[in-house]
């Protein structure tokens, strides 16, 4: 897939993300019933930039600590396991009162029961994020970067985030770094900042390279109509997604992949996944196909990760979007909420259908 990739970077790719943990209850059981629990670092954009890491690319992560937490001190360490340089200040936690990293409860759900997650975001540390924390010459200019993936989470966590976001996008574009928006809509996060992000959202999107989003992504952030009530089944539901899509490029032509996963959930642990992506004027479409699912938080942020990687190993595009397909398949196997391949191979073979002894 040709998105004129700079040459000699440092990083291939940078992402800002607001770090925290997530706390699950072991063997797939409910929060309110359980009293064993597993903690790991966590955030949705690193969760995308893993694919990347492990897979050898360089990969930078701009977030912020709270200074002298043991929290801090884990997340740096799975950062660094993760193979991810990082960079951002250590800010003094203020009193029992005052900066923390965001707690993610998780109860992954089992068979017929649902997961349900709970997010506790206060006082969180990464909704203080700003253009004044890092050398943005120095990193775009100097270091330079291939694509800059940026989520909408960061993007409406807070009125300094939002600005932080927008900045990093016009930096980028005015360095010829790629941009990368996974758009993930939250009304929470919008609630009373409607007008802002609208506006927010919409520069970012008219700058970027690759958009990815649902119907209600597409929809509520950048108020683009969506799928039109048509025919049963899975091929009119395909169809309407990419009238949707094609509005999509009509109101932001700059972006040259659009992108949008498939998901049907059978039961907590079977899906039934696919993906349609628009490259330039060329249709991709993956008909969603059974996957077996342990947790499926992250699986989104694994096809975005995948589809990335496709890009910066300058595959195909069909190709790449089979990788992304694969690469969220394969998170949806990990007890993290994101997927740690091996190498390329492990990929493929999920994508192959292939799961048989290797020795």
């Amino acid at each position: 897939m040709k998105l004129s990739l700079k040459n000699n970077c440092k990083y291939a790719l940078v992402v800002p993300t607001s770090m925290g943990v997530r706390i699950t209850p072991v063997n797939g059981q409910p929060v309110h019933s359980s009293d064993t629990f597993t903690m790991q670092a966590t955030s949705a954009e690193t969760n995308v930039a893993s694919i990347s890491s492990y897979l050898g690319l360089p990969v930078k992560v701009l977030t912020k600590f709270v200074q002298g937490s043991p929290v801090a001190q884990l997340i740096k360490s799975n950062l660094k396991g993760r193979h991810m340089d990082f960079e951002g200040p250590d800010v003094p936690q203020g009193g029992p009162w005052g900066y923390r990293h965001q707690f993610n409860i998780a109860d992954s759900g089992f068979g017929s029961r649902g997961p349900r997650v709970q997010n506790d975001r206060a006082g969180e540390i990464g909704r203080t994020l700003s253009v004044n924390d890092f050398d943005l010459e120095q990193l775009f200019g100097k270091d330079g970067v291939e694509i800059v993936h940026l989520s909408g989470l960061i993007a409406a966590l807070s009125p300094e985030t939002s600005q932080f976001c927008l900045e990093l996008a016009r930096t980028a574009k005015k360095y010829g770094t790629r941009i990368s928006f996974d758009l993930n809509y939250r009304a929470t996060f919008w609630k009373d900042r409607d007008k802002e992000l609208h506006e927010i959202f919409a520069e970012i999107a008219s700058v970027s390279d690759i958009l990815v989003g649902n119907e209600e992504d597409f929809q509520l952030c950048l108020n683009i109509d969506g799928p039109e009530a048509g025919g049963e089944g899975l091929e009119a539901k395909i169809e309407s997604f990419k009238e949707m899509i094609k509005r999509v490029k009509a109101s932001y032509p700059n972006a040259s992949v659009f992108a949008t996963t498939l998901r049907e959930v059978i039961s907590t642990n079977q899906h039934l996944w696919g993906a349609i992506m628009l490259e330039g004027t060329n249709w991709h479409v993956i008909e969603p196909r059974s996957i077996n699912v342990m947790d499926r938080i992250g699986g989104g942020d694994g096809f975005v990760g995948g589809l990335l990687y496709g890009v910066l190993k300058g595959m195909e595009a069909d190709k790449a979007m089979q990788f992304g397909w694969a690469s969220g398949a394969l998170a949806t196997t990990f007890l993290t909420d994101y997927a740690q391949p091996a190498d390329e191979a492990m990929v493929w073979s999920i994508w192959e259908g292939n799961a048989r002894v290797q020795r």
